[in-house]
């Protein structure tokens, strides 16, 4: 398995994306949060998904240097349609509106519709508690046929739709980031990739039969569905997902009439809330400290808060590379190449 050094991986793949059309700082920031998932441990949402993001742009379903325009709201709620330019770099952009917004009034919400995959939503989250602020996300996605099935359903009519909630504490913050299904789709994409199992309840099969084999989503027979976490706790979440970020926004749910070949399409729902405004609290950081300390004393050093373990392996593979299976580095330096890269830059990146 390949180990890549990460500052030379971002100028890879930022090289690849500028050679299909993105401006050189679009092409950076893109690159950066998609290494930045594989350093955080979440593979699904990094270096397997950069083929796909080439592709999608050379189909113009991605307008790469797009910026997302305000099409609603008004005061401490917008509406912004992201021109389905890359979501990592238009996500970013509503969300600094909506932190500045939520400066100015304590609370404010957003609705961003039409935009390309955002990527890792918890890196909205991690910009929210770094100014102080409060940030719940919810995300809803349209991108090809529906992969999750509602809950006593065997077929996908819904997508993977991640919740995230980002909360300020010192030194570090909570960043809970979640897709609603038992896991998320990246995740079977990253097992199937590597021969390997998915944990026991995450599929069924297009029969309903429960399965561990990746290969009932990626495979070559009848397609089969992910399932919500916690039954139907998940798929309530994953409804109100739907609602939320793709009815509420008017970017489109995963209803039939919803056109499902445009990419990867998110819409999102984002509250800001400045705590500082509560100002008759002025204990919240230490009340967040006590209940944080309270619970990790139930088994001290096994106890993780949301956001230890994308810590941990940050900087696990900081220090010792990012590890890539096989086919995802076959697949990436294959698009590489294709673009015109040398093999000699491309094998650069490798420790």
């Amino acid at each position: 398995m390949p180990q890549i050094a990460h500052d030379a991986l971002i100028q890879l793949v930022a090289e690849m994306l500028r050679r299909v059309g993105a401006e050189p700082p679009i092409a950076q920031q893109v690159a950066a949060d998609l290494v930045e998932a594989n350093l955080q441990g979440h593979d699904s949402h990094g270096m397997q998904l950069v083929p796909r993001y080439v592709e999608n742009t050379e189909k113009q379903l991605i307008t790469p240097n797009a910026l997302a325009e305000q099409v609603g709201g008004a005061g401490s709620l917008a509406v912004w349609d992201g021109r389905m330019g890359y979501g990592q770099c238009i996500g970013r952009q509503v969300t600094a509106a909506g932190i500045a917004a939520a400066r100015e009034h304590g609370l404010a919400g957003f609705g961003l519709r039409n935009t390309h995959h955002l990527g890792r939503i918890g890196a909205y989250a991690e910009m929210a508690v770094a100014q102080g602020m409060i940030g719940i996300f919810f995300v809803n996605a349209v991108s090809g046929r529906p992969v999750v099935a509602p809950f006593g359903g065997t077929d996908g009519r819904m997508g993977t739709n991640p919740i995230c909630i980002g909360i300020p504490k010192s030194p570090d913050p909570i960043i809970l980031d979640f897709a609603t299904s038992a896991i998320a789709v990246g995740k079977v994409k990253v097992a199937f990739n590597a021969g390997k199992p998915v944990p026991p309840g995450a599929l069924v099969t297009h029969e309903g039969e429960s399965s561990t084999d990746a290969a009932v989503m990626y495979g070559q027979g009848p397609r089969g569905a992910l399932l919500s976490f916690g039954a139907h706790k998940g798929y309530g979440l994953a409804l109100v997902c739907e609602i939320l970020a793709g009815a509420l926004t008017g970017g489109g749910t995963n209803q039939p009439a919803t056109p499902n070949d445009r990419g990867i399409v998110n819409g999102m729902m984002g509250i800001l809330l400045d705590p500082a405004r509560l100002a008759e609290n002025p204990g919240f950081a230490a009340e967040v400290q006590a209940i944080c300390d309270h619970v990790q004393a139930s088994a001290p050093g096994q106890v993780l808060l949301p956001g230890d373990p994308e810590r941990r392996a940050k900087a696990q593979r900081m220090a010792n590379g990012i590890p890539l299976d096989d086919v995802t580095w076959g697949d990436l330096s294959a698009c590489a190449s294709r673009l015109g890269i040398a093999e000699a830059a491309i094998r650069a990146v490798l420790l």
